[in-house]
């Protein structure tokens, strides 16, 4: 097999063999029965490929035909390389006994969340980019971690402004008692930069060095200017990156449709739990990072995360339009308990909780404090706003988990249009 200059038919001067350790580890990384070091090394080659404009040509026919085509690409949805078939007309099949004959195995690149794969906090540094490697499959430490095969359908881009979410609080309400009751937008970017300021991107780097929350930055080149004065000091085995977090009432594609400033392009297609089976409307807050861009030669927006949250005002993340609702509803229930002598808070969790029967991850969780005895008492709730089969039987899995944490009560979209929340609320409670 070789390496080849793209857009050309793999014959002639300038192709650059491929070592037989490294072709075979591509074939059982490519067929799915490879090591660990196999994944890495085919995705480091596919990599590089990528950034060096290079096509791999296949070496299964004979020697006077045109070698089949793969090419590399990068898959944004489940943050990883793979390599795809040129099939084309005109372009040659791969013999049917060579592995690259059928599609690439996809026992990766399609791993999906379940009931026993959890959505967990990142590990590690506040980064998503990795360095390109010096060499063509060059070994990787022992203690590297690749996130881009991992957990497909929760990309860790989601998972650092989950993080961020917790570590700022954004993701709980207060008790009536203690919350602003003019609270804005800029209230709510500055508790979120100031968590950036506690967390490191790379070894001694701050977050909040590399963390923007208004896209102006990205149009006038603030952002890469600050990168490229950043990257002198950047540690080894860790790429350059910057982040911004911004807030969006759409997204379409590649484009974020940016609140207060012009529109921003990705590099790759925005990822979000909005989809066409799900669709959640705005307001969305959207984190993008920054980094080296090969094919533009500097810096660039590569990919973002668009997270569906309650309003301008409270960045608390929605899973689904039905959970928006009632978590209104929930928020207005504060007022009402505090007239009772009870404190409401109310927690959005965006990562599971390990029970003794397996991990969860509930809607919302509820705890109401009794001024008077100071008691405390949790309650989860869970937003049924489907009545799906399918929805139903994942659900019944999760609330025979949720019910390890606390009491359970689900609500229902009727539950909401007819204002029975709040009575819902305090029987749950024991009020």
């Amino acid at each position: 097999m070789w390496l080849i200059a793209r857009h050309t038919n793999g014959q002639g001067p300038g192709r650059i063999a491929l070592p037989a350790p490294v072709r075979e580890a591509l074939i059982r990384w490519y067929a799915g029965t490879g090591s660990r070091w196999d994944e890495e090394a085919g995705i480091t080659l596919v990599q590089q490929a990528r950034i060096g404009e290079k096509w791999i040509a296949c070496d299964c026919l004979s020697p006077e035909h045109p070698p089949p085509i793969l090419t590399p690409a990068f898959l944004s949805e489940a943050e990883t390389y793979y390599l795809r078939r040129l099939t084309s007309l005109g372009r040659p099949e791969h013999h049917p006994d060579c592995p690259f004959f059928r599609e690439q195995a996809t026992n990766r690149l399609s791993e999906v969340r379940t009931h026993e794969n959890p959505a967990e906090p990142p590990t590690g540094y506040f980064e998503v980019l990795r360095p390109a490697p010096e060499k063509l499959a060059q070994k990787p430490d022992e203690t590297a971690s690749d996130d881009r095969t991992r957990q497909g359908s929760v990309p860790r881009l989601a998972r650092l402004l989950w993080r961020l979410l917790h570590i700022s609080g954004l993701n709980r309400c207060p008790p009536a008692c203690e919350d602003h009751i003019d609270r804005s937008i800029s209230d709510e970017f500055r508790t979120l930069a100031a968590a950036a300021a506690k967390i490191e991107i790379a070894p001694g780097i701050e977050l909040g060095r590399a963390f923007w929350t208004h896209a102006q930055a990205l149009h006038s080149k603030r952002v890469y200017a600050s990168l490229r004065e950043i990257a002198r000091r950047w540690p080894n085995g860790h790429a350059p990156q910057a982040f911004l977090a911004l807030f969006a009432q759409t997204f379409r594609g590649s484009t974020i449709q940016v609140s207060g400033s012009d529109p921003v392009v990705i590099a790759n297609r925005v990822q979000s739990p909005s989809v066409r089976g799900n669709p959640i409307k705005g307001p969305y807050l959207v984190l993008i990072v920054a980094g080296q861009y090969p094919e533009a030669h500097g810096y660039a927006p590569l990919r973002a995360y668009a997270q569906p949250i309650l309003s301008g005002r409270r960045f608390i993340p929605v899973d689904s339009e039905f959970e928006r609702s009632a978590l209104r509803e929930l928020i207005k229930l504060r007022s009402t308990f505090e007239r009772y002598g009870i404190e409401l808070m109310i927690e959005k969790p965006v990562f599971d909780t390990l029970t003794p029967i397996g991990p969860c991850r509930p809607d919302f969780l509820l705890e109401a404090r009794s001024r008077t005895t100071g008691e405390i008492r949790q309650i989860v709730v869970e937003a049924m706003g489907s009545t799906d089969e399918a929805y139903l039987a994942a659900k019944a899995i999760t609330h025979a988990r949720t019910k390890q944490i606390a009491p359970l009560l689900c609500i229902s979209p009727t539950d909401v249009e007819q204002n029975r929340v709040g009575s819902l609320v305090g029987r749950a409670l024991g009020l």
